[in-house]
């Protein structure tokens, strides 16, 4: 497999976009990192900087987000943005992989969520490493089943939580593994 075929899409931000950035570095994967001013990144590797037009390409409505993700989620200008740019990160990345905590109503904890629940609405394959069982889940048929995932397309996500656990940490390099030297 030739990992320069490959691109990863993420936000730079720390903990598991961080930690999915080193890991693309690391195996030689093209990482391209969206942002938009003001964002604070802790990877910049191809940053592009969308601007207030491209980034409202990904604009929904807040009351669809709340709605989806069962939480009440103010009119905050730096919360749309960073769900805007969730969707162009999913957007990009054919297959999304994040780490997080799956809730009990199916949906994942945080921005996380919105993330997967675009993957999930347009129909792509993703995957969540719920730190809370220290396991993978994929979703098929509506529902999470525990899987061990691999990087299958050429284009990619790698988002989630900004408190990564050592556990989640190793679950993004064992998944780095098993995809680029399997």
């Amino acid at each position: 497999m030739n990992t320069e075929e490959f691109c990863l899409y993420s936000g730079g931000l720390k903990g598991a976009e961080a930690a999915f950035g080193a890991c693309a570095e690391q195996f030689g994967v093209k990482e391209v990192t969206l942002s938009f001013e003001g964002h604070k990144c802790t990877r910049e590797t191809n940053l592009t900087v969308l601007d207030a037009e491209t980034l409202k390409k990904g604009d929904v409505s807040m009351e669809i987000v709340s709605k989806r993700m069962a939480k009440r989620y103010t009119r905050s200008e730096t919360i749309r943005k960073v769900f805007q740019l969730l969707f162009h990160m999913v957007n990009k990345g054919y297959q999304v992989v994040a780490v997080g905590w799956i809730q009990d109503d199916q949906t994942v904890k945080g921005g996380t969520g919105w993330g997967v629940e675009l993957a999930k609405f347009f129909n792509r394959p993703v995957h969540v490493f719920d730190q809370g069982t220290n396991a993978w889940y994929g979703w098929c048929d509506g529902k999470w089943h525990e899987d061990v995932p691999v990087i299958t397309h050429n284009t990619f996500c790698g988002t989630g939580t900004r408190y990564l656990t050592p556990e989640g940490e190793n679950a993004i390099a064992e998944l780095f593994q098993r995809s680029f030297n399997g």
